[in-house]
């Protein structure tokens, strides 16, 4: 038995909207927001008392999702510092390929982004960078070059 496919990567946050908006001006698509809670979430995650809001998006070719979660209850928990750096255990980042990695970083500044380190150039393949987004989420961006 093997994997068929990566269907989405969780991300907990606490301002929904901030983030969304973040992801539809990377490029990605809202494929819908809405309540999630009941006695099977609870079941599945673990968590008693469950109530939260979410929010699919999806990337333009359909091959891969960012799930959002806003917990209500129980109250989500900071697990590592704020605006933790990139060699802290866990997961760090998500890399979206994009076309005009100058365009995007502009357009993502205009949600408060940031760049981590600079924007730098991998031999004549790749120009390369990280992104620092609402809530401390780091994107990875990697333009394609020739």
């Amino acid at each position: 038995m093997a994997i068929q496919r990566m269907d989405n990567v969780l991300i907990v946050v606490d301002d929904l909207d901030a983030v969304i908006a973040f992801f539809v001006e990377l490029g990605m698509e809202l494929e819908g927001k809405g309540p999630l809670e009941g006695r099977w979430a609870e079941r599945v995650i673990g968590l008693d008392d469950v109530r939260q809001d979410i929010a699919m998006l999806r990337i333009p070719d359909g091959h891969g999702r960012v799930e959002l979660a806003k917990f209500h209850r129980p109250k989500a928990i900071t697990a590592e510092p704020e605006d933790a750096p990139v060699n802290t255990l866990g997961m760090r980042r998500i890399m979206f390929a994009v076309d005009d990695i100058e365009d995007v970083i502009a357009r993502l500044r205009t949600h408060g982004a940031e760049l981590v380190g600079e924007l730098e150039q991998y031999e004549d393949t790749y120009r390369l960078c990280y992104v620092r987004g609402p809530e401390g989420i780091i994107v990875g961006l990697a333009e394609q070059l020739g």
